[in-house]
């Protein structure tokens, strides 16, 4: 009543100022401006404690904002309403009206502002009491529709005055974590609720698996809380790893023992159980009972199939993640070994039929998209040439063979190619040793080239070049054991690839597809494993010399000649495997690299010292002198020790241990001398420090040093 007795005072007062021509009597306008701004200003100190208490002070508070909404929207319309009177009809007359008018004026425009901040609170508090209602009552979809508008209002980018004293305000951080909260509160509960709704299950035994998909017939509820939760951007990748991994690829790929059952009045249920053990191709379901499982796996979980958006479903959404993976698997692993053997069997095949049922069944359910994902189409346009190529698939079955046998039973070839021959001419296969087995690859390829030279079957050629990708891919993976523990058999690897990249550019006027690429993939796996190979015996050095302590002032001791004796003889191993393998070139190379690190350590471990007594620097001189003994005797020609990148710092090392103050200096030479290839002018200076005493001499010799 007090509201209603309020706005008629109110118009009386704004139809007694319209009726005075000249705008109405000032003192009127003035007391009309003074009675609205008093409403205000009582409506604002109780939505401030309203406010203080929800969202400062947190504290309890039952009562609803329904009243304060109502106010405030009464409020709201009667300020606009005076302000444009203000603005137009009384601005006349509003000339002659006194200071204080205007001043009070001004603070009315600054509490219009305030209570549309106030407003826009309010209803923000609203929603988050909508949202908790909401919530208790399980309406998922009506807390979403809740949170999409709380959002706009919190995050709004408008750029209006109220959006920024709205976001200036002490309560905006606090409503801003509390709808975080608030989505992922309902985040969680659409995901509790949904997995109440569709289950999913698998049970591992020692050589089985058994899973269980089982899916409510409360299809209400079901498509509510699937629509409400996809609408929350949930990530359904778990589901959909769950659904290719346990379930799509064993049923392309294994027997599947499968039930499917709608009997339950409350739900429909759908399990499968299949082998652990690697399954012979031989064992593997036909193409028929594989599609008819797939539409038994779909009509499960056909009810949470609801429209997410305009363009999207649930399943193609799910169709998005897995599809692809999904329909190659199909293709080559189920449908490429479903091509006819023979002649009679193609010409009673229906199997291009079926695909295009199957791929229209995929489309209507809207796990893939028939304009884009051609996949299935694409092999049933393609399939008499599939059928022709049973030739080539004997040919890839007979590399896979091949590529099965040991690596280490190898052969010696390009024999009379010399490094130095191999430097001048780069099309010179270097010597070096290799499979046997890639021998006979080779072998094979070159019948394959000669075929289809003479049946003028380029399609043949594509088969070199499966063989070869599969020939990177599979070896590591069948041999993965030996290339990790053999140094012999990564070296062996190496070579292989090499070779069978060097066989390639030599064929590859021939026209074997994308040879550029193949030769590029043979390179780079044959040197990713000796990369590992190199890698793992460097740690097994510094993994040596981890108890290489040089640290006591009066002696070396005997510890670390015998850790050096230990990280030499580990290198001669790897020599007695690699020298009569590798190349020469890539022996040195290979070398050279793990001796730089192995010495550099050594140099780094005495140039960390900071007092080395005459004893000690002899001792030091003579570790040195047992790896510039031995390293040359490494390699074949012990001057490759030249190519050691830290070798004649190691050699300049011990002459400095033995060497006098004069000489140290005089091979500085002022920063023009040999030292300073190998060395900073900081090292020689604490070398300097560490092997002589404070003498006059010593600071010196130490100014020469620049």
């Amino acid at each position: 009543m007090a509201l209603q007795e309020n706005e008629m005072q109110y118009s009386d007062d704004i139809v007694k100022i319209l009726r005075d021509g000249n705008g109405g009597d000032a003192e009127v306008t003035k007391s009309t401006i003074t009675k609205i701004l008093s409403r205000i200003k009582r409506y604002q100190e109780r939505i401030r404690k309203h406010i203080e208490d929800n969202y400062i002070e947190f504290m309890p508070n039952q009562t609803t904002s329904d009243a304060y909404l109502d106010e405030g929207e009464q409020l709201v319309r009667e300020s606009e309403h005076l302000l444009q009177t203000i603005g137009s009809e009384a601005n006349a007359a509003l000339r002659q009206a006194n200071s204080e008018l205007g001043a009070c004026i001004d603070e009315f425009r600054e509490m219009s502002l305030g209570l549309r901040v106030s407003f826009r609170i309010l209803k923000v508090d609203d929603l988050f009491q909508c949202v908790e209602e909401a919530n208790s009552n399980k309406e998922y979809l009506v807390v979403l529709d809740h949170l999409g508008k709380l959002k706009s209002l919190i995050y709004s980018d408008g750029g209006t005055d109220v959006d920024r004293v709205f976001q200036k305000c002490e309560c905006y951080n606090t409503i801003k974590v509390k709808y975080h909260i608030q989505a992922n509160i309902l985040k969680q509960n659409l995901q509790q609720r949904f997995e109440l709704l569709v289950q999913f299950t698998e049970k591992p035994f020692s050589h089985s698996k058994y899973i269980t998909l089982q899916v409510s017939k409360d299809v209400n509820q079901l498509q509510d809380t699937v629509m409400a939760l996809f609408q929350a951007r949930y990530n359904p990748i778990k589901i959909c790893d769950f659904l290719l991994e346990n379930c799509l690829e064993p049923l392309i790929l294994k027997p599947v023992s499968l039930d499917y059952s709608e009997e339950n009045p409350e739900h429909v249920r759908l399990t499968l159980s299949y082998s652990l053990k690697e399954m012979s191709r031989s064992l593997r379901p036909s193409y028929k009972k594989v599609f008819e499982n797939i539409k038994l796996l779909l009509n499960c979980l056909a009810n949470i199939n609801v429209s997410v958006s305009n363009d999207q479903q649930v399943f193609s959404i799910i169709g998005d993640h897995i599809k692809q993976r999904f329909l190659n698997l199909l293709v080559e692993e189920c449908l490429m070994h479903a091509i006819p053997k023979n002649m009679s069997e193609y010409d009673e095949s229906t199997l291009v039929e079926d695909v295009v049922q199957f791929e229209h069944f995929l489309a209507d359910a809207f796990l893939i998209n028939s304009e884009t994902d051609k996949a299935l189409s694409d092999f049933a346009e393609k399939f008499e040439s599939y059928f022709r190529e049973q030739f080539s698939n004997k040919l890839i079955k007979s590399a896979l063979d091949i590529m099965h046998k040991d690596l280490q039973d190898m052969a010696l070839i390009a024999e009379k190619n010399s490094a130095e021959d191999v430097a001048k001419n780069p099309f010179l296969f270097p010597c070096c040793m290799v499979s046997k087995s890639t021998l006979e690859l080779i072998k094979l390829m070159e019948r394959i080239l000669r075929q289809s030279h003479d049946t003028e079957d380029e399609s043949l050629l594509n088969v070199i070049s499966v063989i070869l990708i599969s020939y990177v891919g599979e070896v590591p993976k069948i041999h993965e054991k030996l290339l990790e523990s053999i140094p012999q058999q990564s070296a062996l690897f190496y070579n292989n690839c090499q070779f069978l990249a060097h066989w390639v550019t030599t064929n590859s006027e021939k026209g074997i597809p994308t040879y550029p690429a193949l030769v590029k993939t043979l390179h780079m796996s044959g040197s990713k494993y000796l990369n590992v190979q190199i890698n793992y015996q460097q740690k097994i050095i510094m993994g040596i010399l981890k108890e290489f302590d040089i640290s006591d002032a009066h002696t070396v001791g005997t510890a670390p000649l015998k850790l050096l004796r230990q990280c030499l003889r580990q290198l001669d191993l790897l020599k007695n495997v690699w020298q009569n393998v590798l190349p020469d070139a890539i022996y040195n190379k290979t070398f050279c690299d793990i001796i730089h690190d192995f010495c550099n350590e050594i140099i780094r471990r005495i140039l960390a010292m900071e007092d080395i007594s005459a004893t000690v620097a002899s001792e030091l001189s003579e570790l040195i002198s047992v790896i510039l003994e031995k390293v040359p005797t490494l390699f074949k020609h012990k001057h490759e020790v030249i190519h050691i990148k830290s070798w004649m710092k190691l050699e300049q090392l011990k002459m400095i241990l033995n060497a006098s103050l004069q000489e140290i200096t005089e091979q500085w030479c002022e920063g023009a001398g040999i030292l300073t290839a190998n060395y900073k002018a900081e090292e020689i200076k604490h070398l300097i420090r560490a092997l002589f005493q404070n003498t006059d001499r010593r600071a010196k010799a130490l100014t020469k040093i620049v």
